[in-house]
């Protein structure tokens, strides 16, 4: 908690100020979390369906690696134009059209039969999904200045170990339950009972959101001036501003690359592990949605922790590589001791605790250096970037699979690409992208 001390900050105190943004967190962060926890897990959830799905329809390893890849095809063809829609009709909108967009099409992929629909609708469910997360990415820069963005992003961020948390049991559950039931196979009762909540909550946003602080009534004015005050302050800086800056300027593609390697161990996870638990020696998909919570959890905790380090010291660069190499110890260490399932869940937790924060992290440097259409291009294009390494991991992994009956070289070449990325963050000035 900050002290009750009153220190001038602008117009006004640090008391004050910590109130007014209290408020917008309190306000905005629960149901955005929310809306993440859903979005991502109607994206992955496709791994638990896997356990039965494959062999229900026939389907190869390689099919599936395919399949899961395919998705960001989609995402990656229409994520810089999603975000540019989204700076002309404003996030409410936006954000409501892509829930239930995708949603829908989640719910669709109860019908899949053959690899081409199973690979038509995986890439559908990327265009619609397109601009969701760069989406909020940017709307959080519209009420949170650079200097409290660390923990509000992990907060938010939170939700891609929240619905491993949320969704490794559901999904378990729903697995182990539901088979026959109508007529229909478990896995297809997945894709429906995950998708219903994207839905209901895409239509909330229309009535929830502001676009603007201007727009929020439940502000009062001395509260939207600070924040505005302190919002324009942060564009004082040595910022990018135009559109062209987005997409054309080397620093934007620095930052893609780097998070192009740290996704790689992102997808690799989240795609890879109730597949990689089960190869451990758990049979039951139930336990191997219990099991797949722990490294989650752990996650969500370790991405608030060190989003707070980050603020207080106000550093980025150190935060973001540590957490990487974190990542690449536990996936070594999980391909070394994968046919013990303590060391195997010790290890998998430990990657997943390390990968997931170096998302969080990663997602405080474009801020840092972007505004306006810059921004908005620039956070989608490396949000794009970032998810050709969704169609290369999942795809790498079944291949191996299906040739070595392993994962671990798989494993180990993901371990790698974290270190590089690690390597990458340092190529970016400390001055450039740590708060002032």
């Amino acid at each position: 908690m900050l002290s009750s001390t009153k220190v001038a900050v602008g117009a006004s105190t640090i008391d004050e100020a910590s109130k007014a943004y209290s408020k917008v967190a309190w306000r905005l962060l629960p149901f955005l979390f929310l809306c993440y926890v859903f979005a991502y897990l109607d994206r992955v959830n496709v791994g638990f369906a896997k356990l039965q799905m494959m062999s229900d329809l026939g389907l190869s390893e390689a099919v599936y690696g395919m399949g899961a890849g395919v998705f960001f095809a989609g995402y990656l063809m229409f994520e810089v134009p999603s975000n540019i829609v989204m700076l002309k009709v404003g996030a409410r909108k936006w954000i409501t059209r892509i829930m239930v967009t995708w949603g829908v099409i989640s719910a669709a992929m109860m019908y899949v039969s053959t690899p081409a629909s199973f690979y038509a609708l995986r890439f559908l469910l990327g265009v619609a999904e397109a601009g969701f997360f760069p989406a909020i990415l940017l709307y959080l820069t519209y009420w949170f200045p650079a200097g409290r963005r660390g923990k509000v992003t992990a907060l938010f961020m939170t939700g891609i170990p929240m619905s491993g948390v949320i969704g490794g049991p559901l999904s378990g559950l729903i697995m182990g339950t539901m088979d026959n039931v109508g007529g229909y196979h478990a896995w297809q009762w997945v894709f429906v009972l995950e998708a219903i909540p994207t839905i209901i909550l895409g239509c909330m946003a229309w009535f929830y959101l502001d676009d603007k602080v201007a727009d929020a009534k439940w502000l009062d004015d001395s509260e939207k001036s600070l924040i505005e005050h302190e919002l324009n302050q942060d564009k004082q800086g040595g910022h990018l501003h135009n559109l062209r800056d987005g997409l054309v300027n080397p620093r934007v593609w620095l930052l893609s690359a780097i998070y192009l390697f740290y996704t790689m161990g992102l997808y690799g996870i989240s795609f890879w592990l109730p597949t990689i638990i089960k190869a451990s020696g758990v049979s039951s998909t139930f336990d191997i949605g219990m099991l797949t919570s722990i490294p989650y959890a752990a996650a969500t905790v370790t991405m608030i922790l060190v989003g707070r380090s980050s603020d207080i010291r106000r550093e980025r660069r150190w935060h973001l590589a540590l957490a990487g190499v974190a990542g690449a110890v536990g996936l070594t260490w999980s391909a070394a001791y994968g046919d013990n399932t303590p060391i195997a869940m010790l290890a998998l937790t430990l990657a997943t605790m390390g990968i997931i924060t170096t998302i969080s992290q990663f997602w405080l440097l474009p801020p840092a250096v972007l505004t306006g259409a810059a921004a908005a291009a620039g956070i989608a294009l490396a949000n794009s970037v970032g998810s050709v390494s969704g169609m290369i991991a999942p795809y790498m992994l079944g291949v191996v699979k299906t040739m070595t009956n392993s994962t671990n070289a798989g494993v180990i070449a993901i371990a790698v690409c974290l270190l590089v990325g690690c390597a990458l963050t340092f190529a970016l000035p400390a001055k450039a992208v740590n708060p002032k």
